[in-house]
């Protein structure tokens, strides 16, 4: 499949240069761990909704008031999941635009995000904190879809 984009560099624009962006077969690696990335978001969705049912915590409330016992096992729930719905846009967007050039190290780098924000999920379900950094490995796959995604940028620009 081809697609065409308008990207090109600021002084060719004029002349109406275009680039083509042949989108290569093992891009659906990338689109597969794209709805992995979903997967990990509904089961987190789920486990903040039982524990909400469990602990009589009802919507709109966002966290408990309480701050130690059950209120503070549910706040590390409840974050966890927010946390990784305040980096899915920036995980999306390198994940999608990386993969385009380089479709299978962003879909292992993308594999390697999803699985420590599995370890980070069950380190904060533990009701200590602390425990969330068992995910931190996840960066990892994130540094790989952020370089990824930069060297398309660039190849895009003509700066390489």
């Amino acid at each position: 499949m081809i697609i065409f984009s308008s990207f090109s560099r600021f002084t060719a624009l004029a002349s109406g240069t275009t680039t083509v962006v042949e989108i290569p077969s093992d891009y659906g690696y990338v689109v597969l761990t794209g709805i992995a990335s979903a997967c990990l978001l509904t089961w987190q969705s789920i486990q903040v909704g039982q524990m909400r049912k469990k602990f009589g915590i009802h919507y709109p409330t966002m966290y408990s008031q309480e701050t130690s016992g059950n209120g503070q096992l549910f706040n590390c729930y409840q974050r966890a999941h927010q946390n990784t719905l305040e980096s899915y846009p920036i995980f999306l967007m390198l994940l999608f635009t990386g993969g385009l050039q380089y479709p299978i190290p962003s879909a292992l780098g993308g594999a390697v995000w999803i699985a420590g924000k599995v370890a980070y999920s069950q380190g904060y379900y533990t009701g200590d904190p602390k425990n969330r950094m068992r995910g931190s490995f996840g960066y990892l796959g994130l540094f790989v879809l952020l370089g990824s995604s930069s060297l398309f940028g660039a190849k895009l620009l003509g700066w390489y």
